[in-house]
């Protein structure tokens, strides 16, 4: 099988290189080599490279900052995602792409399923969402992963931010009233590369539905939460820092998030 990785020097990128290698060849592009903020060069790139699976870890990340940059995240999150399920579509292989918890509004009393309906409350949300429904329409094999509050060695995290803070003694101020699921991205790519394995063995049998489904971290927290048990983790030369509850309308941010 010869699997290709788009994104591949994200957080959930670099993971699923490992992940995914007793699979088959994998192939890895990063933005130098496969830039989604360039969807006409896409195709090509699809073609070139033939994959049976194509994964896609690219994406638009920066929340606040796409408050002010709707139609980028909308490029990249949503038009490239279209182009590359087409591409996919066209040559015959499974694609699977990631989606995020923000595109609901976290309203609901409860966890979130996948039949739930999506309302996202910010740009970043928005964009992801209609990155869903690109790669619905392309009409591909495809699979949707859902993930969240992803945490990972590298790249900008909440994980990271904290432990850069808490080792400088600073006392941290969290908001307290958002609940969520902190997911390693080693654990969503070992997840994906149960799930390829278990779907090209589906469509071989002539079984395989396309879907959408959630890949998270059992359990939950608040951020709060999660900067106390990194705090407390994290090998500082004082004692364990001070991490104080805060509510969301005392740390205002460009965009809203779920609660």
């Amino acid at each position: 099988m010869r699997l290709l990785v788009i994104g591949a020097n994200g957080q959930i990128g670099w993971e699923l290189t490992r992940s995914l290698m007793p699979l088959g060849h994998v192939g890895a592009m990063d933005r130098a080599t496969c830039d989604l903020g360039q969807p006409e060069s896409l195709p090509e790139i699809i073609r070139g490279a033939k994959p049976d699976v194509l994964v896609n870890a690219a994406g638009y990340t920066a929340v606040d900052k796409a408050e002010h940059e709707e139609s980028l995240a909308t490029l990249i999150n949503a038009t490239a995602v279209g182009v590359l399920a087409q591409a996919a579509h066209r040559i015959g292989a499974l694609f699977v792409h990631y989606s995020t918890d923000y595109v609901f509004d976290g309203a609901k009393d409860g966890p979130y399923v996948e039949d739930d309906a999506p309302a996202p409350l910010n740009a970043y949300g928005r964009s992801k969402l209609a990155g869903e429904t690109a790669v619905r329409e392309a009409g591909g094999d495809h699979l949707i992963l859902r993930t969240s509050w992803v945490y990972a060695a590298r790249g900008q995290n909440f994980l990271r931010t904290i432990l850069r803070r808490a080792r400088k003694g600073e006392e941290l101020r969290v908001v307290d009233d958002q609940v969520g699921a902190p997911t390693w991205a080693r654990n969503v790519a070992d997840a994906t590369a149960h799930v390829i394995r278990q779907a090209r063995q589906e469509q071989t049998r002539g079984r395989f539905r396309s879907d959408i489904l959630h890949v998270t971290a059992a359990g939950s927290t608040s951020w709060h939460g999660f900067a106390q048990a990194i705090a407390h983790c994290a090998r500082t030369p004082g004692p364990v820092p001070v991490v104080r509850p805060v509510a969301s309308r005392d740390r205002p941010t460009a965009a809203i998030r779920p609660k």
